[in-house]
């Protein structure tokens, strides 16, 4: 019993007791294996010389184990003093990064074309090449031995200095390997005596390896005997492909070309040079993509219908004047436009089959097919207002009038989308029937952000069938104008470093302001050293100019100059005096204009603006010299009296402004005073209306910058809010000689400037219940 409990008590620990034991054992043993194998001076043992470097492989000894040796080997143990050296501060060098990520990483375009020219077809035949692929195509360059003094406009040029075509041909790969073998992994050049489809090229080259040493185009056989007659060249008029590793491989040995192939034609000379010294001849055909070309003879007709090998041509040649080239560009234009077409039918019958097995069937599929579907509003606030239009009037004004009279592009657009409807209408039932419209009955629209313009049309309509029976019938249609393609516009550049002249124009009644005007005008742009001159214009009637040397009415503003120049030493206000009867924006623009450079950058704005930094700086981003000028539509405050009610017996003119908040103000669409556009544009305006001017000399009075640019320019006029630009409440004057729409336009931008509609209503209210208490 009392073993039977004692083997119970013992048996959970029994383990533990058994590993302990164990560990032991084997740590004795350890310990005597790395005694008998690092002895070196033992009484049983020999001695054992080990080299200074050597490390022994046994075990680690114990550092509680210690021999005579280990301390004799302490003892002799001399450390090695390493003197200090002072470390000499290298140059602080300023780390070049390049201007592009694409060239830091090593990345490459794609293509780059070189065009063949001569000084006899630079001005006729290069000019169409230009146009034809010169959109379609990023870096195209055009070689010629010698130019005429006038370069045609938007072309690169490079001139060799030499007409001779094989030392033109050897200049040209000379340039390429020099100046573009490092950026691009394609080499395209061609005559320009060739048409060439951009498009096609481009396809071509995306699907090509640029690993491969390739010399692509239309093969041609050597003319001689032995073995210089092997191989192929590709013949110049089709143009050629060149791989960047060919020209790598070719780059040494140019000189050697020039120097020992004789040749009078520079593709067979080219071609000679690249198989002596690459071993690669001219190929039409590489991994199943051709490079096909078409050869334009006397007899031949490129438009014909089943003209397959000029439809699939890459390049066609020759061609013998400009304007063959603009018809095969025209031809092979409508051939990828036909094939789109094709393509976007075959996918929207692909998408109707596809939709049938759908869980809700065909309604899965969006009308019209492959169109973004319609904006879904979630709100009743965004729900997409329709317009109501016949085809004389539309019933949705600019003005906010209920009824105006249908002109200029919505006439045109009405009148467009009605053919379009019959024209449909008719593919679609013929040739049962031949339909013709007698009239609209109503006609809806909606402009939709996410998919286009959506129309809705009621036509009457007459049918006639095949045996001349006529009949009247009514038919709704609806219509979708997509929006196509976005992509990105190209604008000159523009920087934010160009210099504002600030021009403000300033007249009897507007002395009072000035004072404000330069006070915020200093903290925005005199303390923080903004970039920008003021410079205000005095406008002095004739009696008032008589009485300048006694009573200046503007003494107290330029003594007020006075005291701004000398509290800011690096500032100048220039101030310029003009005397008019019928002050007029034309002809002080003309008097500011005559007295400052070209690229001279102007805001014309109002003693009333806030001007601040923020605004300037997207006054010179969006005013772009020979492109582009900025009117913006400035918040204007409504009237303290109607805005804050609570404030009405404070209410001054140099009250706070408040926020940008919709019972503060209103963005006045009405106003074109502000604008800023640079001096270049303004003279190149002002010269093309002299001829109207002359005609009719009171239109410098009648009109304003704005409209000036808008009839005469060919810039783009930007419109646009802008909330940085703020302007205080103000009895606006109108001036009546301006002409009709303008002075509409000016008291209505008065009136609306009161307050808005619910404030304008509450004060009325309150007058009304003021007086019958």
């Amino acid at each position: 019993m009392r073993f039977s409990m004692l083997v119970s008590f013992l048996r959970p620990i029994g383990p533990v007791v058994i590993g302990i034991s164990l560990g032991f054992t084997l740590s004795l043993l350890s310990v005597s294996w790395v005694d008998e194998s690092c002895n070196f001076e033992g009484k049983d043992s020999e001695d054992v010389s080990f080299p200074p470097d050597s490390t022994l492989k046994g075990a680690r000894k114990p550092s509680s184990i210690s021999t005579n040796n280990d301390v004799d080997s302490e003892d002799d143990f001399e450390p090695r003093i390493v003197p200090y050296k002072q470390v000499q501060e290298s140059s602080n060098k300023k780390l070049f990064r390049a201007k592009y990520i694409s060239s830091e990483l090593g990345m490459r375009e794609r293509l780059f074309v070189g065009v063949l020219t001569s000084k006899a077809t630079l001005n006729t035949l290069a000019v169409a090449v230009n146009h034809t692929i010169g959109h379609h195509l990023d870096h195209v360059v055009f070689f010629t031995g010698t130019h005429q003094r006038k370069v045609p406009h938007g072309m690169a040029v490079v001139t060799h200095g030499d007409e001779r075509p094989v030392w033109n041909m050897y200049q040209t790969l000379r340039h390429v390997v020099d100046h573009a073998l490092e950026g691009y992994d394609w080499f395209y050049l061609v005559q320009d005596d060739a048409y060439t489809q951009a498009d096609r090229v481009k396809a071509l080259v995306e699907h090509l390896s640029i690993e491969r040493r390739l010399y692509m185009g239309a093969p041609q056989e050597f003319i001689g005997d032995g073995e210089r007659a092997e191989g192929s060249y590709c013949a110049g008029g089709f143009g050629y492909l060149l791989s960047r590793t060919l020209l790598l491989r070719l780059q040494p040995f140019l000189e050697n070309c020039r120097n020992d192939i004789l040749s009078s034609r520079p593709d067979e000379w080219l071609g000679r040079c690249i198989v002596d010294y690459t071993g690669t001849g001219c190929v039409g055909e590489h991994e199943g993509l051709e490079y096909s070309h078409y050869k334009l003879d006397k007899n031949s007709d490129p438009y014909q219908e089943g003209n397959e090998q000029c439809k699939n041509a890459l390049t066609v040649h020759p061609v013998s004047d400009p304007e063959q080239m603009y018809r095969l560009h025209r031809h092979f234009t409508e051939l990828e436009l036909q094939r789109t077409y094709n393509e976007i039918a075959k996918l929207q019958e692909e998408i109707k089959n596809v939709s049938v097995v759908a869980f809700d069937g065909n309604r899965t599929s969006q009308w019209p097919v492959g169109i973004t579907p319609p904006f879904d509003p979630k709100s009743r606030f965004e729900v997409l207002r329709w317009e109501y239009f016949t085809e004389e009037h539309i019933f949705s004004c600019a003005d906010g009038a209920p009824k105006c009279e249908l002109r200029g592009v919505d006439r045109a657009d009405v009148a467009d989308v009605i053919s379009v409807a019959l024209d449909r209408l008719n593919d679609k039932y013929k040739p049962v029937l031949r339909l013709t419209k007698q009239q609209l009955i109503n006609g809806y629209r909606r402009f939709d952000p996410t998919r286009g313009m959506e129309y809705t049309l009621d036509l009457q309509l007459e049918a006639v069938n095949q045996k001349g029976h006529s009949r009247s019938l009514a038919k709704r249609v609806h219509l979708v104008r997509p929006l196509s393609h976005i992509e990105i516009i190209p604008m000159p550049y523009v920087t934010e470093a160009t210099r504002v002249h600030v021009i403000i124009p300033l007249t009897l009644q507007d002395r009072g302001r000035v004072d404000r005007f330069l006070e915020g005008f200093a903290a925005g742009a005199f303390e923080t050293s903004e970039n920008a001159v003021l410079t205000f214009l005095f406008i002095y009637d004739p009696l008032e100019a008589q009485q300048v040397s006694q009573n200046d009415i503007f003494a107290g503003v330029k003594a007020q100059i006075a005291v701004y120049e000398r509290k800011y030493p690096a500032v100048k206000i220039p101030w310029i005096s003009v005397k008019t009867e019928t002050p007029s924006q034309l002809k002080f623009m003309d008097i500011i204009s005559k007295k400052h450079p070209v690229d001279t950058l102007f805001f014309l704005a109002e003693v009333n603006t806030n001007v601040n930094t923020e605004f300037l700086n997207r006054c010179r981003m969006n005013s772009i010299n020979n492109w582009q000028v900025f009117f913006p539509v400035h918040f204007q405050d409504f009237h303290p009296a109607v805005a804050s009610p609570d404030r009405r017996a404070t209410a001054q003119a140099n009250g706070a402004p408040g926020d940008l908040a919709r019972e503060e103000g209103r963005f006045d669409r009405g106003a074109f005073d502000e604008a800023c556009f640079y001096n270049a544009d303004y003279m190149a305006t002002r010269a093309r209306m002299s001829a109207d001017v002359q005609e009719n000399e009171e239109l410098l009075e009648s009109l304003d910058v704005y409209d000036m640019f808008v009839k005469y320019s060919l810039l783009h006029v930007f419109r646009a809010l802008e909330p940085a630009l703020r302007q205080r409440h103000r009895e606006q004057p109108c001036n009546p000689r301006l002409s009709e729409d303008i002075y509409h336009r000016c008291l209505q931008s008065s009136l609306e400037g009161l307050g808005s509609r619910s404030q304008l209503a509450m004060l009325l209210f309150e007058q009304e219940h003021g007086n019958s208490t």
